[in-house]
């Protein structure tokens, strides 16, 4: 019997960041010899190694940001406006985590435009009926994907402690069906993402609202059925709730132009980790020969 692809799609920017900020709050920056820092790099490429000998996944790829500029800051000008701009040691590192992986052997998906959430979106709808997926992230918004095939780990602490969410849990917690996690995003915003939903409706109502009504349509229809308050604020905030909803929905239609063969697991060889030795990422040769010789 031919066994299922088990594919690792990772959120590069996540993993990017996290290990970025877990090292420079110390004022670890690991320099190359020309000068460019290399601690969120490095940290990546460790996580992913080390997600790699926890899933044992068949097949792996990387999903990247390509700039700040996406089709939300066109549909509303606050989108991440919130956010300040990523400290200068770390600008330098965008493109060296791309080109790390490459050299390692994984496969990088970016598109102009669009999120890294989207590419992963995506890479979810294109594959999920012949593999099974594994997705690692920090970022919530992902609950929306998850499907009988796919689950989502969430990073918790170190490199090795992840949050894990199948479709079974999320249904057992939220009580309600992943897909209608964006209706639940709709009401209440994203702080983080500097959109605010409705105001004055949390996390806490925004979920009972789709319990009860399935969604933000359902919810429009039974307006007379709220209280007042509620309905006010709803009137109030209708175009923001729908354009909330248009942020809060990650895009499944990128055109992901890579075979599943491009992801296949790279066979490591310590020719390649002694190259990035010499480069000067001693730490991920280090943490690869530790894990895979």
């Amino acid at each position: 019997m031919k066994h299922q692809p088990h594919i690792l799609v990772i959120d590069g920017m996540a993993l990017l960041f996290r290990s970025f900020y877990a090292t420079s709050v110390m004022g670890h920056y690991q320099y190359l010899p020309d000068g460019r820092p290399t601690n969120g790099v490095q940290g990546f490429a460790r996580h992913v190694l080390t997600a790699q000998s926890i899933v044992k996944p068949s097949h792996l790829v990387i999903c990247w940001d390509m700039g700040t500029h996406t089709f939300r800051n066109e549909l509303f000008d606050g989108y991440k406006a919130n956010r300040t701009n990523p400290p200068e040691e770390l600008i330098p590192q965008f493109d060296m985590a791309m080109e790390v992986a490459e050299w390692i052997g994984w496969k990088n998906i970016g598109e102009a435009g669009m999120e890294a959430d989207d590419c992963i979106g995506s890479i979810v709808e294109k594959w999920k009926e012949e593999a099974n997926i594994t997705i690692i992230s920090g970022d919530k918004d992902l609950l929306q994907l998850l499907n009988p095939a796919t689950e989502i780990a969430f990073t918790k602490k170190g490199y090795s402690e992840y949050d894990v969410y199948t479709m079974e849990r999320f249904k057992e917690e939220y009580a309600i069906d992943p897909h209608q996690f964006v209706d639940v995003k709709a009401f209440m915003g994203d702080a983080s993402d500097g959109y605010p939903g409705v105001k004055g409706i949390g996390p806490k109502t925004a979920l009972q609202l789709i319990q009860k009504y399935g969604s933000v349509d359902g919810v429009l229809r039974h307006l007379d059925e709220l209280k007042p308050s509620q309905r006010n604020k709803i009137a109030e905030n209708m175009e923001m709730l729908k354009l909330s909803y248009q942020l809060a929905s990650i895009q499944r239609n990128v055109a992901i132009n890579a075979t599943l063969e491009e992801f296949i697991v790279p066979t490591y060889s310590s020719a390649a980790f002694d190259e990035l030795a010499k480069k000067g990422f001693t730490s991920i040769a280090k943490h690869a020969y530790s894990l895979f010789s």
